[in-house]
């Protein structure tokens, strides 16, 4: 059986006067999956996010968060937040900060109070509990901005560009965070240049370009994963080429050096083994498979950078 759904839109759009921020987006995100939202900058992202969490009215089309319609306020009580471009209380304390929020949502304070010292241990930040925001790094200030968006240990939480100011260590501590909310049930729907991140923390993505869904992919141990396949060979012939459609796409020749994109790893003996027969002689067979960022240069194209 499929998971319930966390997000659900069916042609959503958003124009502000003649420009068309969205297009027309169709999107299924599954409670309790870490999703990645890829695509180049003025591709409909922030605003597909803002539209969500309630804060931008769509144009036309529908939308729904946790099966409940985005108008529905109760169901913000069950969302986490982290604005890339955030705008903390910087003359609060760590603790007063995160107190302040807590009060926002309603929190009982026999609970709040040990949530709090729970997310600042979770984020490395006890140690400046009592520090105010203004003292802090970015990377800190992202991390503590994480603490304020897991207070109400939410169903769904938005994560806009969590790691852009992190150092390594503080990358790994993040994905590790991301990871635990899937494992307890929540769904992390995940904003980010950084497509290595994406790559080894999330389980699935969409490539979106003018608020339209390209492309879903599953990133679940790269079991879609395209395979770029060079071989450089002699004795290749224009139906020898046609024969390697089969199991192949793009194929091109330049000189003595054959390109192709394979889907099935499984395929590479079969076009290894076709060659011999057709008598070309093979000098180097080399199958790579495509990072994250080969595929999204492939699929949305280079025509706007990230």
């Amino acid at each position: 059986m499929d998971s319930p759904l966390a997000i659900e839109t069916l042609h959503l759009r958003k124009e502000f006067g003649d420009k068309v921020a969205v297009r027309g987006l169709d999107l299924q995100v599954r409670q309790g999956e870490v999703f990645g939202f890829l695509g180049p900058n003025g591709a409909g992202k922030t605003t597909s996010i803002k539209m969500f969490l309630g804060l931008v009215r769509p144009t036309s089309g529908t939308a729904k968060i946790l099966g409940q319609p985005v108008s529905d306020i109760s169901v913000r009580r069950k969302i986490g937040f982290l604005p890339e471009h955030f705008r903390f209380h910087d003359w609060l304390t760590a603790v007063e900060f995160l107190t302040l929020h807590g009060n926002l949502y309603r929190i009982n304070p026999t609970v709040l109070k040990p949530r709090i010292n729970e997310l600042l241990e979770l984020v490395s930040l006890a140690p400046f509990r009592n520090k105010p925001l203004r003292t802090f790094s970015k990377g800190m200030l992202q991390r503590i901005g994480l603490a304020q968006a897991l207070l109400n240990q939410p169903d769904l939480i938005f994560l806009d560009e969590p790691t852009s100011g992190l150092d390594p260590i503080g990358r790994r501590q993040v994905r590790d965070i991301i990871r635990g909310l899937r494992d307890q049930g929540s769904t992390v729907f995940l904003n980010s240049h950084l497509l290595s991140e994406v790559e080894i923390t999330c389980d699935r993505v969409a490539f979106i370009k003018h608020g339209e869904v390209l492309q879903i992919r599953s990133l679940d141990g790269m079991t879609d994963t395209q395979i770029h396949l060079s071989i450089r060979a002699k004795n290749l012939t224009e139906t020898i080429l046609s024969g390697l459609s089969q199991w192949a796409q793009d194929i091109r020749l330049d000189g003595e050096m054959l390109h192709m994109l394979v889907h099935e790893e499984t395929d590479l003996p079969m076009i290894n083994s076709y060659l011999v027969q057709q008598q070309v002689l093979i000098f180097a067979f080399t199958p790579q498979k495509s990072s994250l960022e080969d595929q999204f240069i492939q699929i949305v194209g280079t025509d706007g950078g990230l």
